[in-house]
């Protein structure tokens, strides 16, 4: 199948995918007609599916074709409040200070590091990698020089060996998260030969400076599934399996204790974890730390004789800490620490000498708590209504400082370290963005009222001087599932947004966990419709408020935040003017069908296992394909990745093919597919921002703004 052929006046045709009759049936008997089945494609390589792709893709460029001067604009604006010689904070480990850096004009970083020395620290390294100066430095990975004829390169995880003479790094050249482990010798530069494939990006040395753990990849559905060991010279083909995870709804993980003692492998799944445990000098038997337990989650590090353990054990719902002792294997052996609050989160932690640093939430926002071991407590400080405060690479544990990164809509990324006892805070760097000015900005955090009476936050960001008469354009993000928390954090690009009037407001509605767990659970499983009527009373409040125009509204939303955006243009379309949506999740009931893909055995206790007739109906209640019908939809600009190996191309194929044919309206959709990566989108720092900068193109347009 081939492009279609496009009129020579300025109307380009929408393409028309062919139907073809297909019934996808439940086991308890319901059935569904699925027109567009044929789609799917796991090899990426029919003719037929590629021909529609295509085809899309030509579509797409005709219509955005008369706002390429406006999508060059956007670019050059972004690309420009990029330093492009930048820096990230250094670490210092086994004797060296590590750090990423990037060269100007080029798309990835280097990871390099320099050897400890009298004097040296953060902020002088910083400033010698400023001014050129690189006379001690090793580079360990260039992925400049790796990516180079590539569409696609990403180095998502490295390892360098205890004696720091040996680097392992996992490496993906498709963008479907299927990644190849290679190794060089960081003393005479050697590539070694054997190459690891079908991985995932998680490696740690054992004591041995030879032996490397790693994580091997169910070839189809990319789960996790086995941990194994490879022994630097050997055929990767005979290593041995470690640890097989018998259960398909759980991942997998790995890692070294904070005090390197012990090598540990993670098992955790939506609703339930398991910590084993082996010492790194001897990692030859794994012990259980506490056996797993449907609806108890944990997980563990160890420092200074024992363990904490981050527990939701006895009905601690936003978690505990608890300690155990050093051959712990059951919950008898553990001894509360820092007890369950029913308004505070703990998220997470990091272990010290002296002190716990403790990631925590509360009124939607977070902080973090530093606890002494004598039981004196203190609370790292924000400035700001809206803010996003998290632990940064704390990398030694025998320190009296802990470093964080504050950041806001208005405020740049900005790491500090803080003396625990004295209480001098030291900036260490904050992200150099040229030509912004935080004083022309205004942030805020508001509280809408959803239909059920919940108070739903919202943080807001607009230029100074804008006044609430309800005539501005709004770009509304949510996300809301997985318990995964959307913080206001800074964004290079929406500054193009605000610097044209318009305001940006994240929706933090139920189904993350901004409010604690049971805002989590309010919006999964049976509770999901919670997640789509939030983000909808939000942006009535946001209008009713005056902060946009009922006509002007427009939302976005990717992944499981694309599931949002499928439903909210079902159940109030007209309530958005313009809906951008990447790589959206909107098959729910067929994908979560078919335990053949990525990720669908894993997310039964996320939104349900349609095979139960409950699940089943109230999943088909709100699932975005299943509820397209003939109504006028918004604007809509649909994202997605061939080798998106998280959501399948198909889906949005599906769900663009469906919409085109029932749409009533007359607004523009465009789907565009990039060929060439998965679900993060191209790899490099600029090229992303090209994507980008199409997609708000269409935006603007759409709201008319210039």
């Amino acid at each position: 199948m081939s492009a279609p052929a496009y009129p020579r006046n300025n109307t380009p045709t929408p393409p028309v995918a062919p139907q073809k009759p297909h019934v996808v049936k439940a086991p308890f008997g319901a059935e569904r007609q699925d027109e567009y089945y044929w789609l799917r494609d796991d090899s990426r390589k029919d003719p037929a599916v590629l021909g529609v792709l295509n085809a899309e893709n030509a579509y797409a460029d005709a219509v955005l074709a008369p706002l390429r001067p406006l999508q060059e604009r956007l670019y050059q604006e972004i690309v420009a409040r990029i330093q492009q010689d930048d820096a990230s904070v250094p670490a210092r480990e086994r004797g060296w200070w590590y750090y990423t850096r990037f060269v100007t004009g080029k798309d990835y970083p280097i990871h390099a590091r320099r050897p400890d020395a009298p004097g040296l620290d953060p902020r002088s390294i910083l400033q010698a990698n400023a001014a050129g100066d690189f006379r001690d430095e090793q580079v360990l990975l260039d992925v400049n020089q790796l990516a180079q004829g590539k569409d696609y390169f990403s180095v998502d995880a490295f390892d360098v060996s205890p004696d720091n003479t040996l680097l392992a790094w996992a490496e993906d050249s498709t963008g479907r998260r299927q990644y190849s482990i290679r190794f060089r010798n960081l003393v005479t530069g050697e590539l070694y030969p054997e190459t690891i494939s079908g991985v995932a990006p998680n490696l740690v040395w054992a004591d041995d400076n030879k032996t490397l753990f790693y994580i091997e990849n169910d070839p189809e559905t990319l789960l996790t599934v086995r941990v194994k060991k490879h022994v630097l010279g050997t055929d990767p083909a005979h290593d041995p399996v470690v640890y097989e995870e018998p259960d398909d709804s759980f991942y997998l993980g790995i890692g070294r204790s904070r005090d390197e003692r012990y090598i540990l492998i993670n098992s955790h799944s939506t609703v339930s974890s398991e910590v084993r445990y082996a010492p790194a000098d001897d990692p030859r038997s794994f012990k259980v730390l506490s056996p797993r337990a449907r609806d108890l989650e944990y997980d563990a590090d160890h420092y200074d004789g024992r363990w904490v353990i981050r527990t939701n054990a006895d009905g601690a719902r936003n978690f505990k800490l608890v300690t155990a002792a050093d051959d712990a294997t059951t919950r008898d052996h553990w001894q509360d620490l820092v007890p369950h609050r029913q308004d505070v989160l703990i998220e997470g932690f990091e272990l010290f000498a002296g002190f716990i640093a403790i990631s925590e939430r509360s009124e939607g926002l977070e902080r973090v708590r530093l606890r002494m071991h004598d039981g004196r407590e203190q609370y790292l400080q924000a400035d700001e209504s809206a803010y996003s405060i998290s632990l940064a690479n704390n990398s030694e544990p025998n320190t009296d400082w802990v470093r964080y990164t504050y950041t806001s809509l208005t405020t740049p990324a900005t790491v500090y370290a803080l003396n625990v006892h004295s209480g001098e805070r030291m900036l260490l760097k904050r992200q150099p963005v040229p030509g912004y000015d935080p004083a022309n900005y205004v942030t805020e955090r508001l509280w809408a009222t959803a239909r059920d009476g919940t108070r739903i936050p919202v943080s807001v960001v607009y230029r100074k001087g804008f006044v609430k008469n309800g005539k501005a354009a709004l770009l509304q993000y949510g996300y809301g599932s997985y318990g995964l928390s959307m913080d206001p954090a800074f964004s290079l690009s929406v500054i193009s947004l605000l610097d044209r009037g318009m305001v940006y407001a994240i929706a933090h509605i139920r189904g993350g966990q901004e409010m604690g767990r049971a805002w989590y659970e309010d919006g999964k499983l049976l509770k999901k419709q919670n997640t789509f009527t939030d983000f909808i009373d939000v942006t009535d409040f946001l209008v009713q408020q005056g902060y946009a125009a009922p006509d002007r509204v427009a939302a976005y939303g990717g992944s499981a935040g694309g599931l949002l955006m499928g439903a909210i243009a079902n159940m109030a379309p007209s309530k958005y003017r313009v809906i951008l949506s990447q790589v959206p999740f909107v098959d729910v009931v067929t994908t979560m069908l078919d335990p053949s893909i990525p990720l669908t055995t894993n997310e039964y206790d996320e939104w349900g296992n349609p095979e139960q007739p409950e699940y089943y109906h109230y999943m088909l209640g709100y699932s975005p394909y299943d509820n397209l019908r003939a109504q006028a939809y918004p604007a809509m600009f649909v994202g997605t990745g061939l080798w998106d190996s998280q959501v399948q191309y198909w889906e949005p194929a599906k769900y663009v093919a469906r919409l085109r044919r029932l749409n009533t309206g007359t607004a523009p959709v465009v789907f565009r597919i990039n060929m060439d990566a998965g679900h993060g989108g191209k790899s490099g720092r600029f090229r992303r921002y090209q994507e980008q900068a199409e997609m708000y193109a269409f935006l603007l347009s759409q709201l008319g703004v210039e």
